[in-house]
């Protein structure tokens, strides 16, 4: 049987929640690191659906134009093949630019491409083209956003989704509008809106919206989509719908962790936060050397490396972090370097300690850190926090094999968000 959806993730955090969307909707699914070859496909031979997570947020026009069109052909057997990214759709001309992913998939598959960015199980709405985003209890247009409109490498200056691409892509972006979804005419509002388009924006405030643009990528033979994990929900709601796949979702309890090793290189003000917390809830904290780290040097990682052994053999809950907050003056400036070495340090204490679960907070971090693991491949373990589930690694390692990870984005999460995972929910 071909696999119903394939994806690329444009960083670990977001491929995860892909996984979780696809569990909840009855759909068995694995994430590669890697592109699969034959014996780790014939592994997870029963899935309905794959990904590959890879880290293109933080990479360049040209790096995407090197390296996505391979990824995108490892892809191909999927009916729908989605280039995830995240709810915000921060990107940028320079780094992360969606609209160059989405010149490659449509060269690729063909368009028009759908995009679906409205997320309302993450608090994300597209209305009219654009798009808000919450924050706390707070609704907002996205270039109001407190944390997006002052992000450090993409930040969102521009709501409307639309002129937001036309600044990436020559493509022509067509749009299906919130009334005509209300109306029950977004097929023929799509007919009418790819007429010499190469893609189109669907809004979206409600999971109602989302089935029914997954209703509409699913009578079309739609082969290719960009957006959020609104993509994957609308097409969930659209396979069950049609009693393509389960409709029961599974019901699965992590339970507690005895020890837990938060690693932090974000720089979101709600990281912040849940780093103030954590010493409340008993975290042991030892914050890197920053400059250290991106000059390579190995006594930092040992140092942080011992301070996690140290405190996980006291009281069971370590922390690692690099930064506390968007203004701090140590966050980072080469994240793909100082998520490296926070994977080397994380996968240390690992094999140290025999650790069985491992909280990675931050995009950067998390793509860059988990890639040191060693580990083949994810799949979905259980719930914890919408966004932001707890995955099982599968590797060669016996050490690392089995590992409980979550892959938290800086936005994701209350204060006490790192005692939740080692809960387990």
């Amino acid at each position: 049987m071909s696999p119903l959806y394939a994806f690329y993730g444009d960083d670990f955090t977001g491929s995860t929640d892909v996984l979780e969307q696809l569990a909840g909707g009855g759909v068995p699914a694995v994430l590669y690191l890697r592109a699969p070859e034959a014996a780790l496909r014939a592994r997870f031979a029963d899935v309905r659906a794959f990904g590959l997570a890879g880290d293109s947020r933080s990479r360049s026009p040209e790096w995407m134009d090197e390296h996505l069109p391979a990824a995108f052909a490892a892809l191909g057997e999927g009916a729908v093949v989605h280039y995830k990214t995240c709810s915000t759709f921060d990107s940028a001309p320079h780094t992360g630019s969606i609209g160059r992913a989405l010149d490659i998939g449509v060269a690729a598959f063909g368009g028009p491409a759908a995009i679906i960015v409205g997320a309302p199980h993450l608090g994300r709405y597209v209305a009219f083209a654009n798009l808000f985003a919450a924050a706390g209890e707070q609704i907002y247009r996205i270039d109001r956003h407190p944390t997006m409109a002052r992000h450090p490498v993409t930040p969102m200056h521009e709501p409307d989704l639309i002129r937001h691409l036309a600044a990436q892509t020559r493509a022509t972006v067509g749009h299906v509008a919130l009334d005509r979804i209300h109306a029950g005419e977004a097929a023929a509002a799509f007919d009418a809106a790819n007429l010499g388009a190469d893609a189109v924006l669907f809004d979206g405030m409600t999971m109602e919206d989302l089935a029914a643009t997954g209703a509409v990528l699913l009578d079309r033979g739609t082969r290719f989509a960009v957006g959020s994990s609104g993509v994957t929900r609308a097409l969930v709601l659209a396979w069950q719908a049609r009693g393509m796949v389960d409709a029961v979702p599974p019901t699965v309890h992590a339970g507690e962790a005895e020890r837990l090793l938060v690693v932090s290189g974000s720089c979101s003000p709600v990281t912040a936060r849940q780093i103030a917390r954590s010493a409340a809830d008993g975290f042991v904290a030892a914050r890197a050397d920053v400059a250290a780290l991106l000059a390579g040097s190995s006594a930092e990682e040992a140092r942080l490396t011992d301070a996690a052994t140290a405190a996980l053999g006291q009281g069971g809950r370590a922390l690692i972090h690099s930064a506390e907050g968007p203004l701090d003056t140590a966050a980072p400036a080469a994240g793909e370097r100082l998520g490296e070495a926070l994977g080397r340090i994380a996968r240390a204490a690992v094999l140290r300690t025999g650790l069985r679960r491992l909280l990675f907070a931050g995009g950067d971090t998390s793509s860059h850190g988990v890639a040191q693991l060693g580990i083949d491949a994810l799949t979905w373990a259980a719930p914890v926090e919408r966004g932001a589930p707890l995955v099982r690694a599968h590797a060669s390692d016996p050490a690392i094999d089995g590992l409980e990870l979550v892959l938290k984005g800086g936005q994701m999460g209350g204060e006490d968000f790192f005692e939740i995972v080692k809960r387990g929910g």
